[in-house]
This record gives structure tokens, sequence and C-alpha cells, in this order.
């Protein structure tokens, strides 16, 4: 069997479900109790209904190079799609210490999940199983994207479906709620900027909607496929995100919830209560299975589209080798290689909590700048392309294409503004380290850029 029979709709769907619904982002979302609510139905309406259906009518048109490469690169040119794929190759970098934060924390809870706040414990796992998934990414995307359907299942849907029945339980129960449904709170004070910082943590769980459109060519029938894919993964990642964030908040206390280990405690909570203790260990594997698995897509699709851009010139010919499985293998071990300098910032900032939001913060931004380029591309590619082959047109044909951009366009302004102020419920430090941080990171992870257009330049 070809490749492109291995990914039916199904495991498409679950290939993008699985990397972007995670149930690691529930605790930051939890964090802030019934707002969330508003927040995540604005973030729906302002960015992933966007994200989703702009993409799936640029990944269906069959006459246009295809990725966020590809399409920033048709709408603005060979320099601004340099900077658009680099955003979305170094986010990942940035990204992947907090799900194997995650990943670690969740482990501790087999072994003693007092590890959950040591530094080194955390950069230990981290470094182990990174390098571990990057060699198994090098085997190519028919054997991940099995794996990562089967993971998506077993290790996220099932464990999500769990924390919620649980959290119903509990409230039909009369148990007693740490989080208030009431007009006031679910309805926030715009006016308080600590209010929009939760919309950081929910954008970070909607990053990637465009990610799986690099492996349209790897599958059959693609252009109907892969929009009634993303139609179905939209349904689920709203749904689950909602009702799992409202899970963990129910049950636990705002100033007790862990970042890193939050989903953990959770279970842990309902279950004693329910008297399954016995069960703890079994979702604790289950959670790890899923988080292995959403993030074989995220090593993989970022690594080829930088390939993308290798081809261009823009990266010594050293990189452009790929192995018999067509992976860009210097490209996965260099990315490992950064990912393990960048656990560094776990010795950076005062609390575990503090590291993992200052990552989740800076990866958000770096690729909310991204979707800038993306949305603009959109828009300019629309009215500029005269002859389309496509099969999927989003509902309002250009109007409706141009009104959903502007309403991304929104949404991606609001994100970044908001990033920039540091949350006054995580121990980030004082707001000048943290900003001075933040602003340092940004800098630093996109100066790079200018080292390509000069190296293009010369050779």
């Amino acid at each position: 069997m070809t490749a492109k029979k291995s990914l039916s709709v199904f495991t498409l769907a679950m290939l993008i479900t699985g990397s972007i619904d995670s149930i690691r982002n529930l605790p930051a979302t939890a964090m802030f109790g019934s707002s969330l609510i508003f927040f995540f139905v604005l973030s729906i309406i302002v960015f992933l209904i966007p994200a989703g259906l702009v993409s799936a009518e640029l990944s269906s048109v069959r006459n246009l190079q295809q990725g966020i490469y590809g399409w920033v690169r048709s709408a603005f040119g060979i320099h601004v799609g340099i900077l658009a794929i680099w955003l979305q190759w170094i986010n990942t970098m940035v990204w992947y210490p907090t799900i194997l934060s995650f990943i670690a924390g969740t482990l501790a809870f087999l072994i003693n999940p007092k590890l959950a706040n040591n530094p080194y414990y955390l950069i230990s796992v981290i470094l182990v199983v990174f390098w571990s998934q990057t060699f198994l990414s090098l085997r190519g995307i028919q054997t991940s994207a099995r794996f990562a359907s089967f993971c998506a299942v077993f290790g996220m849907l099932v464990p999500m479906a769990a924390i919620i029945i649980m959290a119903l339980i509990w409230v039909f129960s009369g148990n007693p709620l740490y989080v208030h449904f009431a007009a006031n709170t679910i309805i926030p004070h715009l006016s308080s900027s600590d209010s929009w910082i939760s919309l950081t943590a929910i954008m970070t769980s909607f990053l990637g909607m465009e990610l799986a459109s690099v492996h349209v060519n790897n599958i059959e029938k693609a252009q109907q496929k892969f929009p009634r894919a993303l139609v179905l993964s939209i349904f689920l990642i709203a749904i689950t995100m909602i009702a799992g964030a409202l899970a963990i908040a129910v049950v636990l206390p705002e100033n007790q919830i862990q970042l890193v280990d939050g989903v953990m405690q959770a279970f842990t909570s309902f279950l004693e209560v329910y008297h399954l203790s016995w069960a703890i260990p079994i979702l604790a594997v289950m959670l790890l299975i899923g988080s292995v698995g959403g993030m074989i897509n995220w090593i993989i699709s970022p690594a080829k589209g930088l390939l993308q851009a290798a081809d261009d010139n823009y990266l010594p010919h050293y990189f452009r080798k790929l192995n018999k499985n067509g992976v860009a293998t210097r490209i996965l071990i260099t990315q490992a290689i950064l990912v393990t300098l960048l656990c560094a910032v776990f010795f950076l900032m005062p609390s575990v909590n503090g590291s993992y939001w200052l990552l989740t913060d800076l990866s958000t931004q770096l690729y909310m700048v991204m979707y800038v380029l993306m949305f603009a591309s959109a828009f300019c590619l629309e009215w500029r392309l005269k002859q389309r082959d496509l099969s999927f047109n989003v509902p309002g044909g250009k109007f409706g294409m141009g009104f959903l951009c502007v309403l991304g366009l929104i949404g991606t302004a609001i994100t970044l503004v908001v990033g920039f102020f540091p949350p006054s419920n995580i121990d980030v430090g004082s707001a000048l380290h943290y900003e001075t941080l933040f602003i340092s990171g940004m800098i630093i992870m996109i100066l790079p850029v200018l080292g390509f257009y000069i190296y293009r330049a010369r050779n």
C-alpha cells in the first residue's frame, strides 16, 4: 500500500486534531475560571474558524504551491515566504519544551509527584523523549501518521472524555465547585489586562490548523479529503477544549493549578473521591501516549516546510539531504540540538509555572506573526489568482474569504498585544524581568532570517 492510500479522512482528522487538541493545554486555560468560556468562544470566532476555512481553501488550490511557505511566497515573494516558514519552524522549537515538560510532569505521577517541580528532572525527561521522537520521525510520515492517529484516539480523546464525564458526575453529585458560572464571572471585565491574558493560553490551544496541509500531496483525493477532515477536527477541538478546561476548573482552586501536571492533579482529585485511585497510573500512561503522538506531526511538518526554503538556496546544501524515507535528516537533528539548548529557560525563571508560561507565550507570539502573513496572503491571492483550480470554497466566495481574513487578522492582532503583559496569577518574577526575557527571546528567534537573506544573496 502506498503512502497516499494510507491516510484516510479519519486518519488525517486525527493527525490534525492530535497536533492541535491537547489535554496538556487545559490547566493554563482552567486558571482563568469561567471567563474562559467567553474567550474560548471569541477565539473560535476570530481565529479557529477563519484559520481552518482559509487554510482549507488554500490547500485545495491545485495550481498553488502548498504549505505556509508556498502560500506566502505566492502572495508576497520568496523573501517573505522564508520569514513565514521560519516563524512556523522556530515556534515549534520554543513549543517543544512545554509539551515535553507536560510529559515529564505526567510521568512524575508514576514515580514521585514532587519531581514535577524539579527542573533537573524535567530537562532530563525532555531530552530523552524528544531525541527518541526525532529518531522515530526519521522513518517517515507513513509510520508516524499511523502512530499519531492511534495516540490521538487512545491518548487524547479518551482521557479528554474521561475528565469531562468525571467533572459532570462531580457537579451533579453536589461536590464543592471552585469555579462559578455567574454572569459577572463568565463575562469578564474587558478593561482589565488580566482578563485578556487568558487569550494567550486559549489561542495556544488552537495553533497549527494549517500544519497538516504540507501532507496534501501524500493523500489520495486530497482535494476532497482534507477539507472534510478539517471540519471534523474543528468540531472535536472546540468541544473538547472548552469542556476539558472547565472540568479542571471545577475541581481545583485557581492558585493550586500547576501548568506542568495540572491534568494529573485533576484526575487524582476525581479518582480519589470516586474510590478509583487504582486507575491513576492507567490514565497517566494514556496521557503519555497522547502527548508523544501529538508531537509527531509537529516534528516532521515544519521540517518539510523549511526544506522547501532550503531548496530555494536559503540554507546550505548540507541541510537538504534526505534519507531513504524522504525525511530531512539534518534539519531534524538540528532542531533536536536547538530544543536541547532551549531547556535552559527552566533555570531562568523563579518557578516551573513561570518557565512554562514564558515558553508558551513566546511560542504563541511567534506563531501569531506567521498567521498575520497567512491571512494577508490569502486575502491577496483571492483577488490575484484569476484561474483557480480548487474543490473547496469558503462560504460567500471572495467576500467570505475577505471577511474571514479580516476576522483572523483581528484575532491575531489582539493576541499579539496581550502577549506582552505578564500574568498576575503565575510567578514569572518582576514585570521587567519577564518582559526583558520575552522581548529578547522574540528578537533572538527572528534574527536568523537576516542571515538567510545574506546567505542567499552571496550564493
